[in-house]
């Protein structure tokens, strides 16, 4: 499954091999152990993978519910009449085919995928990129992207990416994509992440966001006993990092995060969640996700509430 697909996540394997997943990590670590493939956080690459990159059709089959659920969730973010930069990437395709349904909305992107899940939305005006077509991933890419984006100024940026750590925030494999995410960071007032479980604690080549740049982070509940992962939520946390965790089931539903409102945003992507805003962090747009008050001078009973959540989130 590793070489027909570049990586796969320790969920998929346990599905498709029918065991549990403590029992398909010990034998990831074996095949790390024979060099047969490289491990990381919830899940397994091909070796090299600090520097491969998969193509469209091996992405597009990973962690596919994980993806849905994500793009659900970060829909509700996106409100009527709002202008956004949409880039490249599988889980940010998914977002597009519910934003048809947010209406007066203008979406610039350099991803042919993005633009083709908008093409039939009447209520939607796209905007592409110029540049060159890139076509492992179906993204313009190149000095004519970025060029066409200068001077643009919208109020999110929706972006995915390779790999995320605390320390280097949001990266890729290709150097010509990044130069181009980083161009489209520069055109938004905040930066929304997508990331599913198996890309936390990934590192690649090409940053693209620096953590303290990234204003949310939508990702999705790490594997069980998956500690590691748990701590990457945590450092992000602590560096300002708004985040909030979609989930399919009525557990994570109930773990006492409100859903996003999304005013006038036409009950697009409405996802459980959990989030995880510690003090200290900015709130550039409204208080932390909507629907979270935040009471004057609550900063230590807000921190422990929040450490609460996330040890919770360990203990899941």
């Amino acid at each position: 499954m590793v070489r027909a697909n570049g990586a796969v996540s320790l969920r998929e394997l346990a599905r498709v091999v029918q065991t549990s997943e403590v029992t398909v990590r010990r034998d990831v670590r074996a095949l790390e152990a024979e060099g047969l493939l490289d491990r990381r956080h919830g899940g397994a690459v091909l070796p090299g993978g600090f520097t491969r990159e998969s193509g469209f059709p091996q992405k597009s089959h990973l962690a596919t519910a994980e993806k849905t659920a994500i793009a659900d969730l970060a829909a509700g973010l996106v409100e009527e009449g709002e202008a956004i930069v949409v880039g490249a990437g599988t889980t940010t395709q998914e977002l597009a085919r519910r934003l048809a349904r947010v209406p007066g909305l203008t979406v610039v992107t350099n991803s042919l995928l993005v633009a083709q899940a908008l093409a039939h939305a009447n209520r939607v005006e796209v905007v592409m990129t110029g540049g060159t077509l890139r076509g492992s991933n179906y993204a313009l890419v190149g000095s004519g992207a970025e060029q066409s984006l200068q001077g643009l100024r919208v109020s999110r940026a929706f972006l995915s990416g390779s790999g995320l750590t605390a320390e280097r925030g949001l990266s890729t494999s290709n150097m010509l994509s990044a130069s181009v995410d980083r161009a489209l960071v520069q055109a938004a007032a905040e930066v929304v992440v997508l990331a599913d479980h198996t890309k936390l604690g990934s590192d690649t080549m090409f940053q693209t966001v620096p953590t303290d740049l990234i204003t949310h982070l939508v990702t999705d509940e790490p594997a069980a006993h998956d500690d590691r992962a748990a701590s990457e939520l945590q450092a992000l946390a602590d560096q300002g990092v708004q985040i909030a965790v979609a989930g399919a089931g009525a557990a994570a539903a109930a773990s006492g995060a409100a859903s996003v409102s999304g005013d006038g945003a036409s009950g697009a992507g409405r996802g459980a969640r959990r989030e995880m805003p510690l003090p200290g962090q900015r709130r550039t747009h409204g208080q932390a996700l909507r629907g979270v008050p935040v009471e004057p001078g609550s900063g230590d009973r807000e921190r422990e509430r929040e450490r609460a959540r996330v040890a919770d989130l360990r203990r899941r």
